[in-house]
């Protein structure tokens, strides 16, 4: 175990479900040291409240609003925010996870105060400037005193960007710890799949939620119909901006043939994700629990930042007649598709991240 921090002495900035998701068994082992500081960015209970409590953090530490907002002026508040409370009460680290607002407003701030930033998840990139996640990532990732990258692809972005090694530790993804910890025992996975009227290994799980996908009403009509023309049925856990948008395009009634649920839990998801035919969805994170829960998942976006599971645990591709085209084929081979998934390890390291990360962060501040 790495050396012990004074209490509450490492800021860990988080704001969304995936950051909790990937943060949960980092400030697990950092224990008292760890000073937990929610953004607000995702201020559904659905998507933060139940995922804190899952990992048993309990509730953050300091609590922002920035929720609701444009990004700029999200991320504005937040920096404004931020700064403000690591002056008050200066940390000797900030850590920030991945691509969200929320990580890029703890690193402007970590960096105006001059403490040392810790980026967990560093160096992806999906070579898109038209996400505003590519931007978020690459100036956390040059502005951080050590980028935590997740695989040897990683590391070598961030080498190419000039990013020299002592800045750089190759931990593994802390994912894989967080679905082998909380992934549901069988017995949980049977009474869902009795909730949800389900058969094993005979349904789609399906999420949406990027503006790519989403925001426009031709796409995410196209989405729709695609998953509704499947041949088993999909369950869609419907993100607010996702059910904000079909209710503003009046795109209702192309959900009927869908069984639409509002979010489900990280636990629930899980179980489900895992008794599963195949996964559809725009997500990063569904990406990488696929690789450990050992299914297909269909990636439905212009590109990818994470290319260590495609041709394997995952295809990516356009909206459109595609979705309808691999989904299919996939489910007319779908028991040997699952055999040869199950003896594929997963490329994000051995469940080792979260205390890989820990003990980089010791060393950083000790």
């Amino acid at each position: 175990m790495p050396p012990a921090l004074p209490p509450a002495s490492v800021a860990v900035v988080l704001g969304t479900r995936p950051e909790i998701v990937k943060l949960g068994h980092v400030i697990r082992l950092l224990g008292p040291a760890a000073r937990v500081v929610h953004t607000g960015q995702h201020f559904d209970a659905s998507l933060s409240a139940v995922f804190l409590e899952a990992f048993g953090i309990g509730a953050p530490d300091v609590h922002l609003s920035v929720g609701g907002e444009t990004r700029g002026r999200q991320i504005g508040i937040a920096v404004g925010a931020l700064d403000e409370h690591f002056g008050d009460d200066r940390p000797l680290a900030v850590v920030g996870q991945g691509d969200t607002n929320s990580t890029l407003a703890a690193a402007l701030a970590a960096n105006a105060r001059e403490i040392p930033l810790v980026h967990v998840e560093a160096g992806l990139r999906s070579r898109d400037r038209r996400m505003p996640e590519e931007h978020n990532r690459v100036v956390t990732d040059h502005l951080a005193d050590l980028c935590c990258a997740p695989t040897e692809t990683s590391r070598g972005n961030l080498r190419s960007e000039g990013i020299p090694d002592d800045r750089i530790a190759v931990t593994g993804n802390t994912v894989v710890e967080a679905v082998t910890s909380l992934q549901p025992d069988h017995d949980r996975r049977q009474d869902l799949l009795g909730e949800y009227r389900l058969e094993a290994n005979a349904f789609v799980l399906s999420t949406f939620h990027r503006p790519e996908n989403v925001d426009d009403p031709a796409t995410l009509r196209s989405i729709l119909e695609s998953l509704a023309a499947l041949p088993i049925p999909v369950v869609l856990p419907m993100h607010p901006r996702t059910r904000a948008r079909v209710e503003r395009f009046g795109l209702g009634e192309l959900l009927a043939s869908l069984r639409v649920t509002e979010p489900i839990g990280y636990v629930d998801f899980l179980g489900l994700a895992a008794s599963s035919a195949m996964l559809i969805s725009d997500s990063g994170g569904v990406q990488e629990e696929a690789s450990v829960i050992k299914r297909p998942v269909l990636v439905v976006r212009r590109s990818t930042e994470r290319p260590e599971v495609l041709g394997t645990f995952a295809e990516r591709v356009e909206p459109g007649p595609s979705i309808g085209e691999v989904a299919t084929a996939w489910w007319s081979e779908i028991d040997d598709l699952h055999a040869r998934l199950a003896g594929i390890p997963s490329p994000y390291g051995d469940g080792t991240a979260s205390e890989q990360t820990v003990a980089a962060i010791a060393a950083l501040v000790g």
